[in-house]
């Protein structure tokens, strides 16, 4: 690899973590007004860069027997976190992603999230999927500092999805896997369409999308966000 590509490979790492960091357990700082009428809820978008989650067999192996996940900071959602610890991630094409962040608590399922870009890059054809579906999904090898697995599914493109509560719902007029557009109001304006609603007593409203699709319709410098039923 040339000393130009290798910056540039850094660039991007550096930004993606500054990604994270910024949208750990914090509102986006502009595009979270909802629609603009009175008593609307407040739209928080959140972008999901490439992570993993582990049972914690799965972080056994990487990290050692009894090893417990370190919470480095929490997430939007109270339920979840950060963690300090990241795990390295290796395509058939033998590249390697490292520094992946492993987010807490351990599921009973191992998967990992990544954008289009990421898995073209390791050579994976990923599937858009609900979180959790892994069935006839794609693997990967992960590479932790005291050992390494293969991981014979959940390599997935996660589908952009909006979390809430029932009072959320009922503003929106939307139960539990119905669709939602969000129209972003930005340099580059779109609209994303069919976002999955995910619904829960304890979550807070929160729209998560992956990188690519941030950087698409310029969510960083976007000054509205609307959510609608599709």
């Amino acid at each position: 690899m040339s000393a130009t590509a290798t910056a540039t490979r850094d660039q991007i790492e550096s930004l993606v973590r500054s990604i994270i960091l910024k949208s750990m357990g914090a509102p986006a700082p502009s595009p979270t007004n909802g629609n603009g009428a009175a008593g609307a809820p407040r739209v928080v978008v959140n972008i999901s860069a490439r992570h993993c989650h582990l049972t914690q067999d799965d972080v056994d192996v990487l990290f050692g027997e009894g090893h417990q996940l370190t919470p480095m900071k929490r997430l939007y959602q109270d339920t979840d976190f950060a963690s300090e610890e990241t795990v390295a991630v290796v395509g058939p094409r033998q590249r390697m992603i490292p520094g992946v962040r492993i987010l807490g608590p351990c599921r009973k399922f191992s998967q990992v999230e990544l954008a289009f870009t990421d898995a073209i890059s390791l050579g994976i054809d990923v599937p858009v999927r609900l979180s959790g579906d892994v069935e006839d999904t794609p693997g990967c090898l992960l590479i932790g500092p005291k050992g390494s697995l293969v991981l014979p599914k959940g390599v997935i493109r996660a589908e952009r999805h909006v979390h809430m509560g029932p009072r959320d719902a009922e503003y929106y007029g939307v139960k539990h896997l119905d669709r939602m557009n969000m129209k972003v109001e930005s340099p580059c304006p779109s609209t994303l369409e069919g976002l999955l609603v995910r619904t829960h007593p304890d979550w807070k409203l929160e729209v998560h999308i992956d990188t690519d699709e941030a950087n698409a319709c310029d969510l960083a410098h976007a000054s509205r966000v609307i959510l609608t039923k599709a």
